[in-house]
């Protein structure tokens, strides 16, 4: 099994090294247009083997993707990091450039790959990454849902002081202001999470889960890294060792929840194949609406990378 990880930066080398100690695939190949950046992250990684355990061998290189031929899954991380004061949507002129360059690249040396995409703004870069490879859906896919479930639930733990591992919940919509967290859908060990915390407690929590990739720009001067980076290696996890996980991912959907042609987080079975299934949650008026506006939101920034892309033409 071999996985390529496409930008050396925080984030990639973070998936690159939780592929590598968790043995996921026995080759990881990391590139970064960067020269030396990737083999050395690579080489920290390797060195570090005899230390944690593992065989899985990371090979590092500078632009050439001859090296990464016959991958089965691609991560692309490549794009500028958010800066403070800088929106997602400030990122599409450049990011979109930079995407569909590397999904060029990646379908000419491996063109049964399944590609997840990690760079932001991250729904409509799937979108560029999707029409740029040209394949199905269920092959090109956006890493979102998975990081923004794992802060409502951190955020939930540390609230009522228990373990994470026990809070199960599920976002939808778009990556950023416009997410969905339906607390209709989160349990502690089954039970409903409105049994176990106030309403306004929980509002609360839901809040900081919108602003959570913000609230850590603000901290640290640039975006997350661990989180994403361990959130793409779960989604390369359960494809490669097809878990037929449920899992939110970015996906184009097509009539599911009445919405056509939009890039949105959705809960899917994620298997060798990619997504294998859309489970479509029944949602209420309320959990509606506001999917309604996140895919407003994603529509009109598929509609500024369209028009930058045919300016650019």
């Amino acid at each position: 099994m071999k996985v390529t990880v496409v930008g050396a930066g925080n984030v990639g080398a973070t998936c690159a090294d939780v592929l590598a100690y968790k043995e996921i695939a026995n080759e990881i190949v990391l590139l970064d247009i960067k020269e030396g950046w990737a083999e050395g992250k690579a080489l920290d990684i390797w060195q570090k083997a005899p230390i944690d355990l593992y065989d899985s061998r990371t090979i590092g290189v500078t632009n050439d993707y001859s090296r990464t031929a016959n991958s089965d899954i691609v991560v692309i991380t490549s794009g500028l990091p958010r800066k403070p004061g800088m929106t997602r949507d400030d990122l599409i002129a450049t990011n979109a450039k930079i995407v569909n360059g590397v999904t060029e690249n990646v379908v000419k040396h491996s063109p049964n790959a399944i590609i997840i995409v990690v760079s932001n703004p991250l729904d409509v870069m799937t979108y560029a990454a999707h029409i740029t490879s040209k394949l199905p859906r269920t092959r090109v896919i956006g890493m979102a849902g998975i990081l923004d479930t794992a802060r409502y639930r951190a955020f939930l733990a540390e609230e009522l002081n228990v373990s994470p591992k026990d809070i199960s919940a599920m976002i939808l919509g778009g990556h950023g202001d416009t997410m969905v967290p339906l607390p209709r859908y989160t349990t502690v060990s089954g039970i409903p999470i409105t049994e176990l915390i106030s309403a306004d407690r929980l509002d609360a929590i839901v809040k900081r889960t919108i602003n959570g990739g913000g609230e850590l720009v603000k901290l640290m001067g640039t975006s997350a890294w661990y989180a994403p980076g361990s959130a793409s290696a779960q989604m390369v996890e359960a494809i490669v060792k097809d878990q037929k996980r449920i899992l939110p991912v970015c996906i184009q959907l097509d009539g599911e929840y009445g919405i056509k042609n939009c890039y949105l987080g959705v809960p899917a079975v994620l298997g060798k194949n990619g997504v294998e299934k859309i489970i479509e949650l029944q949602l209420n008026e309320s959990e509606k609406a506001l999917l309604m506006t996140s895919r407003k939101h994603v529509n009109d920034v598929m509609e500024a990378y369209d028009k930058i892309m045919a300016a650019a033409n």
